[in-house]
C-alpha cells in the first residue's frame, strides 16, 4: 500500500517583497515540519523581519505564497495568518503593563457571560484557563493578579508566547524571544520553545545570538541581503561558518564544500 508524506505545516514558496526599488526579499524558500524549531539568521537588513511580517499577514508579498499544510493561503492580514493556525510574538510583546497576567492573556478576546447576565468579563473561566495554559508550557508566575510591569523579562516573553498559544496554533513565530534578557531569563524561554516543539509546533525563530540558535534549532536559514545564501541543520556547522555564511564570506556552495572537508578530516 502507498504511504503519503504529510506535507510541513508550513513552507514558504518562492517569495519576493519589494520596496520600491528595493528588493528586501528575492525568491525565498523555506519549509517547516511539526515539532521542528527553524532560526532566520542575518544581519540588519537581511529580510528576517520582512519575511515573518509576509508569513504573518503584515506584509503582502509581490509574489510567491505561503502554504499551511499543504494549502496555499492568502494572507491579507493577521486575521487570516490566525485562521491558518500561525500566531506571531514581537519584540516588543505588546503586552499592557497595568493589566495582570490574565489580562494580558485575554486581551481582545476576553470570555463574557451572556448576555443575560450583563456581558461582564467571566474572569472565573479566564483564570482557568490561564493556569491550564501556563502549567502546559511550566511557566510559573506566583501571582497572576499583579500588574505585568511587575514581572521579569523572561516571565513577560513567557505570557506573550502563552498569549500566543490560546489560539492553538500549528506555527508559532518569535521574533528576538531572549533579547536583552539575563542568563537566567534566557535559559527559561529557550526551555519555553522546547515545550513548544514537544507538543508538536512547529517554532520559527529570528535571533542575533548564534549561541541560542546552536542550542535550540534543529535548522537555521540563513538571510543576506534579502536571498536565502544558506540551510543548516543542526551539528552540521561551526559558528565561524554560520557568521561567514551571515556576512558573505562563503556563499551555500562554499560553505557546503568547507562542511563536506571538515567531515572528511
Amino acid at each position: 500500500m502507498a504511504t503519503h508524506t504529510p506535507p510541513p505545516v508550513l513552507e514558504v514558496r518562492n517569495v519576493s517583497v519589494r520596496f520600491g526599488g528595493v528588493a528586501a526579499l528575492t525568491d525565498v524558500s523555506m519549509v517547516v515540519w511539526p515539532g521542528e524549531v527553524v532560526a532566520l539568521v542575518g544581519d540588519n537588513g537581511a529580510g528576517k523581519s520582512t519575511l515573518v511580517k509576509t508569513i504573518s499577514g503584515i506584509q503582502q508579498p509581490d509574489s510567491g505564497e505561503i502554504l499551511v499544510a499543504g494549502r496555499a493561503h492568502a494572507m491579507k492580514g493577521p486575521q487570516d495568518a490566525a485562521a491558518a493556525g500561525i500566531q506571531t510574538v514581537y519584540q516588543d510583546l505588546a503586552l499592557c503593563d497595568n493589566l495582570d497576567t490574565v489580562q494580558n492573556l485575554f486581551l481582545g478576546r476576553e470570555i463574557c457571560l451572556p448576555w443575560w447576565k450583563g456581558r461582564r468579563m467571566d474572569r472565573a473561566r479566564m483564570e482557568k484557563r490561564a493556569r491550564e495554559v501556563l502549567s502546559d508550557l511550566d511557566v510559573k508566575i506566583r501571582d497572576t493578579r499583579v500588574p505585568s510591569s511587575s514581572l521579569s523579562g523572561g516571565q513577560r516573553q513567557s505570557v506573550a508566547i502563552c498569549r500566543s498559544i490560546l489560539a492553538n496554533p500549528q506555527v508559532v513565530l518569535l521574533d528576538e524571544p531572549t533579547a536583552a534578557l539575563g542568563v537566567a531569563q534566557r535559559k527559561q524561554v529557550l526551555a519555553l520553545i522546547e515545550r513548544l516543539k514537544a507538543q508538536g509546533r512547529a517554532v520559527v525563530i529570528i535571533s542575533h545570538d548564534i549561541g541560542d540558535v546552536q542550542q535550540i534549532a534543529d535548522r537555521v536559514v540563513v538571510l543576506r541581503l534579502g536571498r536565502k545564501v544558506a540551510e543548516v541543520t543542526r551539528g552540521g556547522y561551526s559558528r565561524d561558518e554560520l557568521i561567514a555564511a551571515m556576512t558573505g564570506a562563503l556563499d551555500a556552495a562554499e560553505l557546503a564544500a568547507l562542511r563536506k572537508e571538515l567531515a572528511h578530516g
